[in-house]
């Protein structure tokens, strides 16, 4: 170790200069590297894969374009709009959403709306419902301090297991009985059988009911060919304005010293700077530390990852649903959501006489699944598929598989205590910003990823701003344009919410 730390040193690796470098070419990284370049300052970016948007990228197979999952572009900060607006003009469509819940064969309104439920459930099913919502309103679980035990107090058991058990656990790979209360309450904010039911009767589910369920986007923006689209187009600006995105260029050393970090080296080169932006994932990023601080160590293990896989599966039919994309309640097969590409935009699809679909399963890199063959997973996905009916035999043309390795940072009882040490570690290198999804650990969409890189690219221009506050009552201000208070609570009512797993108590 003591001999390669002093080949870097005596430069026997070619070494580059630049003011400020930017490991990543995500939302985050690339919205960096555009603020700077806006205000005339050098950046290079550094990129692991041979593709930028990391999770927010395209895949083009065979001229089929898909999502990693599928990706709306929407906010209510308008700083963020006016720059998606001003880089992709007219290629930004406008589209409507439509998703639901499909169970037992039938759809379902996403969010639950109870009554349409239990009619669609049948007599003897709604019955059951009902009569399981009475038993947990006389006799309500205790403590209310799990998700399992929030949503059966308000909606009774069955609908729980029904509408919300099976497709939670798919996602997050853990049981309800772990996941803290506080999690439902935010991400079903308002909702009940009782005040849903009250709703319907009423007729009225208005503005002011639809505003405080904050669980449904109606309309929001898309570019035409994919997200792919949009981070490709920041790259085409960001490099026609004099900077460089590097890719297959992974990480493998960050050298730093009290006070500062020194160089990042990388696919055989030593890059020096001034300031350093980071949206790698914290875990990677301090096992790349070196030297390693001794308040880190043993650290990374606190950061844990679930890990999701795309199987793209193409089909020989015009229309298989109206849905942007389905979730999938049925606890006999694993895919838990389906996206329909072309109902995103027509150029997702070179044929309209086919249809890509995108089977999304969630699980941990390694596991049994993660670990078939792209054969076995393409055959698997046209095989749900056809359990539920959504195609026929006959139907499949081709399919693909895209693994995407860290998709969503896990809240689980260790992250806040490697969040505190990784926040105090920073002071002592200020020049070492973190942004991003897995950059913070932080479950968010594009808007707040690239607020907080924007935010960073300031902070060299000569800022001050805390972006481990972007998500609360903080005030941001910048010429021209002012990131209000009311901003930022808007901007955190629109991120996903991430259940934090509690300890497992016997029952």
């Amino acid at each position: 170790m003591r001999r390669r730390r002093r080949i870097w040193a005596d430069g026997a690796k070619e070494k580059v200069d630049t003011p400020v470098l930017i490991i990543g070419a995500g939302p985050a990284g690339l919205s960096a590297a555009y603020e700077l370049a806006n205000h005339g300052v050098r950046s290079l970016v550094l990129e692991s894969t041979g593709a930028v948007g990391g999770i927010a990228r395209t895949v083009n197979h065979q001229g089929y374009l898909f999502d990693v999952g599928g990706h709306r572009f929407f906010t209510r900060v308008e700083l963020i709009e006016k720059i998606w607006k001003d880089v992709l003009g007219d290629d930004f469509l406008e589209c409507d959403r439509l998703s639901r819940i499909y169970y037992r064969g039938r759809f379902f309104h996403y969010p639950l709306r109870p009554l349409d439920a239990l009619l669609g459930l049948g007599v003897l099913e709604s019955i059951r419902c009902a009569t399981s919502y009475l038993r947990a309103a006389a006799s309500p679980i205790r403590p209310e301090d799990t998700f399992e035990a929030w949503v059966s107090n308000r909606f009774g058991r069955r609908l729980y297991e029904i509408f919300f058990k099976t497709y939670t656990e798919k996602v997050w790979g853990i049981p309800c009985a772990d996941i803290a209360a506080e999690w439902a309450a935010q991400r079903i904010k308002g909702l009940s059988l009782r005040t849903a039911l009250w709703e319907a009767v009423r007729g009225s589910r208005n503005h002011e009911t639809a505003t405080q369920i904050k669980t449904l986007i109606h309309r929001f923006h898309y570019p035409r060919r994919g997200p792919g689209m949009m981070w490709e187009r920041f790259r085409e600006i960001v490099e026609a304005k004099g900077n460089r995105v590097l890719l297959n260029t992974p990480v493998e050393k960050i050298h730093w010293q009290p006070g500062r970090v020194v160089s990042v080296a990388a696919g055989g080169r030593l890059y020096r700077a001034d300031h350093f932006i980071s949206s790698m994932a914290i875990r990677d990023l301090i096992h790349a530390l070196d030297p390693q601080p001794e308040e880190l160590r043993g650290v990374a293990a606190d950061f844990n990852y679930r890990d999701f896989l795309t199987v793209a599966v193409i089909v020989r039919h015009r229309d298989v649903f109206p849905d942007t994309w389905i979730y999938i309640h049925e606890p006999g097969v694993l895919v838990g959501r389906i996206q329909n590409f072309k109902n995103w935009s027509p150029e997702m699809v070179p044929d309209p006489e086919t249809t890509c679909l995108g089977m999304e399963y969630f699980c941990f890199e390694g596991d049994s699944l993660w670990r078939r063959n792209d054969t076995e997973l393409v055959d698997l996905a046209f095989r749900e598929l056809l359990r539920l009916r959504l195609v026929k035999p006959d139907s499949f043309v081709d399919g693909t598989v895209y693994r995407m390795p860290k998709a969503y940072p896990v809240y689980d009882r260790y992250y806040r205590r490697g969040l505190a040490a990784v926040r105090g570690f920073l002071k002592r290198v200020p020049n070492l910003q973190l942004v991003g999804r897995n950059g913070m650990h932080h479950y968010n969409n594009q808007d707040h990823s690239m607020l907080t890189a924007i935010l960073a690219a300031r902070n060299i221009l000569g800022a001050d701003y805390d972006l481990w506050q972007v998500n609360v009552d903080e005030d941001y201000h910048e010429e021209g344009n002012r990131v209000t208070d009311s901003d930022l609570d808007e901007l955190a009512s629109t991120q996903p919410l991430v259940p934090r797993r509690i300890q497992s108590r016997r029952r």
